[in-house]
C-alpha cells in the first residue's frame, strides 16, 4: 500500500492536535513532519512486518487484518485506544 495522500495526512495532523495527549514541545510544522516520517516509515517497513509474521498469518490474513493486528499490538504497548 502506498503512503497516505497529503489530504489524509492533514486530517491525521488535525486529529492528533485534538487529542488529550497532543504532543507538546513541538511546533505544528514539526508534528506534520513527524506524521510524514511515520507514514513513510510504515511504507518502507511493511514488507519487513509481513515477513516477520508466521507463514499461516502471512498467507491467510488480508493486508487490512495485518494492519489491524499491528495497530492493536502497538496500542496495547501504551494502552491507547
Amino acid at each position: 500500500m502506498a503512503t497516505l495522500s497529503e489530504p489524509i495526512r492533514l486530517v491525521a495532523w488535525a486529529d492528533i492536535q485534538r487529542t488529550e495527549d497532543c504532543p507538546g514541545g513541538v511546533t505544528k510544522a514539526d508534528l506534520k513532519a513527524a506524521i510524514d516520517a511515520a507514514d513513510n516509515w510504515v511504507d518502507a517497513n511493511a514488507a519487513a512486518f509481513n515477513s516477520a509474521l508466521p507463514a499461516a498469518a502471512r498467507t491467510g490474513m488480508t493486508a487490512r487484518q495485518k494492519a489491524r493486528l499491528l495497530l492493536h499490538i502497538v496500542s496495547k504497548r501504551w494502552e491507547v485506544s
